[in-house]
């Protein structure tokens, strides 16, 4: 039997499909379920236990650190990583006493430091300010390689970024001197006297002169007007009875905070 002509066309043709209203679709009665919920009250506020734990000390941020002039010599402080014995300890105190006198290289000068237990602090200066930054982070290696190898251990020393401060004018240099070479009886809360785990021993800008002593300083001669004569134009020699000024208390406090304490100053007067 002979296949018609348009078999091809009968073949592909498909099933007349439905033509859907689409008006009447969208016009329909069928909506979305709302479900029966209650207008928020307040905001959230703070609830208990949520945000991020405290995980120690707060770090350092990380942040464009200020620029360093090399006119100006600057207040560093390292940290070092917590479970490590004392830094005060004879022992890793006269491996990082080594290391710190090896730091004063390349134009880069360390003039003042001193120890505490878990970090120190260092007045350094950079005739530029590329060697003032390479400075100060060989500083910090030189210092880590000291502790793992007096320790006989291998990991991390330094907890955080170091903290760099310029010290910018005579109060300010003398404030960090006496914040430096101060500073265990800040912590230790130490009698008048010059710290043993420091450079003070070898200062010679104490208004009594210090004790003799036969070792090697660790540091060199400041080479800065700041660090040389600037200082003692904003209260003169240093004193042994001098301590480092407590934080100042934060005025950006929350104004019910301040409600508070006058209640309470009232309640008690």
């Amino acid at each position: 039997m002979e296949a018609p002509r348009n078999w091809r066309r009968h073949a592909t043709r498909r099933h007349p499909c439905r033509k859907r209203n689409m008006r009447e679709i969208k016009r329909g009665q069928t909506r979305q379920m709302r479900l029966p919920l209650t207008a928020a009250r307040t905001w959230g506020g703070a609830r208990k236990g949520a945000g991020r734990k405290p995980r120690g000390r707060p770090c350092m941020a990380h942040v464009t650190r200020p620029k360093v002039d090399p006119r100006f010599p600057v207040q560093v402080t390292i940290r070092a990583t917590p479970g490590l014995p004392s830094l005060r300890s004879p022992r890793l105190f006269g491996a990082l006493r080594r290391a710190i006198a090896r730091a004063s290289v390349d134009r880069f000068r360390v003039i003042h430091f001193s120890i505490q237990q878990d970090h120190g602090h260092f007045i350094v200066e950079g005739d530029e300010a590329r060697r003032a930054r390479g400075g100060m982070h060989g500083l910090a290696i030189r210092l880590a390689l000291a502790v793992n190898r007096a320790l006989g251990r291998k990991g991390r020393v330094v907890g955080d970024r170091y903290h760099a401060r310029p010290l910018t004018s005579p109060r300010l240099m003398r404030t960090s001197m006496v914040y430096v070479l101060l500073n265990f009886r800040k912590h230790l809360r130490a009698p008048a006297c010059i710290d043993p785990r420091s450079s003070g021993q070898h200062f010679s800008g104490w208004q009594a002169t210090p004790v003799a002593t036969d070792v090697e300083p660790a540091t060199v001669s400041p080479g800065t007007w700041m660090a040389r004569v600037g200082w003692r134009r904003a209260g003169g020699p240093l004193r042994v009875d001098e301590q480092p000024a407590a934080r100042p208390r934060s005025t950006r406090l929350n104004p019910r905070m301040f409600r508070r304490a006058d209640a309470a100053k009232g309640a008690s007067g």
